[in-house]
């Protein structure tokens, strides 16, 4: 799982080499003991990472299915539905995950699920309002502000866009262009893609973030 954490967070030195280690790690644990819930959910996380999401719904279902009281196997599995394109159950398995687990430490994640996954259901109000409480969970990640400035671009609201975006940049100022954002998607289901460039990049747009960055040049 601390691997898994690495490779999702962008703190790994090494993404093959550690996504390969991970995975010999997790077959192996799955092997000793296929009954466990946390082996499955860390291994149904690992195959979304690697852009294998029928995989990943297979390995998370399980997990489910063992343990259904397993808050993060649950938001795990609503997060890999939401990046197949299956916006509307994935929200069932994330709202049951926050019932649970209210006091999470990563409940922003969950949070920003929610907030996609209804944005991407035209339910820009309710997309907010979660994408909100994800800055509230974690206002120390420009993504979520990025995510939060994308949805208030697309209901109009421009002048709070770019403040979201604003603050986004001080967090993290290389990830100042469209091109850049729509990279870190950019391994995940082509719908998936579309429909986020519909949304949250097009209310982007809209708040007059660039498409590119020009490279400096030197006299």
């Amino acid at each position: 799982m601390i691997l898994n954490g690495d490779i999702a967070s962008g703190n790994s030195n090494s993404i093959p080499q550690d996504k390969v280690r991970a995975g010999q790690l997790l077959i192996e644990a799955i092997q000793r003991d296929p009954n466990r819930s946390l082996a499955h959910a860390a291994m149904g996380q690992l195959r979304r990472l690697e852009n294998r999401l029928v995989e990943s719904q297979i390995e998370l279902e399980k997990a489910v299915a063992l343990d259904q009281n397993d808050a993060w196997a649950l938001r795990e599995l609503g997060q890999t539905l939401m990046f197949q394109g299956k916006a509307e159950p994935a929200i069932p398995y994330v709202e049951k995950a926050i019932r649970l687990s209210p006091r999470e430490p990563t409940l922003f994640v969950a949070f920003m699920v929610m907030g996609k996954s209804h944005l991407f259901l035209d339910h820009v109000d309710v997309a907010i309002d979660f994408l909100r409480k994800a800055v509230a969970e974690r206002p120390g990640s420009w993504l979520v502000h990025m995510k939060l400035a994308g949805a208030l671009g697309l209901r109009g609201d421009i002048d709070e866009a770019r403040a979201e975006i604003a603050q986004s940049l001080k967090l993290k100022p290389e990830m100042n262009s469209v091109a850049r954002f729509r990279a870190i998607e950019s391994y995940q289901e082509p719908g998936f893609q579309a429909r986020h460039d519909k949304t949250i990049v097009l209310g982007l747009r809209r708040a007059g973030f660039p498409e590119e960055v020009a490279a400096q040049t030197k006299d």
